[in-house]
């Protein structure tokens, strides 16, 4: 007799033996695509600086003469 808990819609390669792995699963894929989304905006927005910038002129007292 088949279990009620096998998933039978999906593609077969997403689809796993235990109901806890497939969600491990989801689970790990998210944060891998979080992930890689953050390392891609990083590493745009190192590439897109331009060169000599190295000290950026923004923080809290950065309204304030500094002279």
């Amino acid at each position: 007799m088949r279990s009620s808990l096998v998933a039978t819609k999906g593609l077969r390669l997403v689809r796993g033996p235990s109901v806890r792995r497939d969600a491990a699963r989801r689970r790990w894929t998210v944060v891998g695509a979080i992930a890689s989304l953050a390392l891609a905006s990083g590493l745009i927005g190192y590439l897109t600086t331009p060169a000599g910038v190295n000290e950026p002129r923004t923080g809290p007292f950065s309204y304030f003469p500094s002279q």
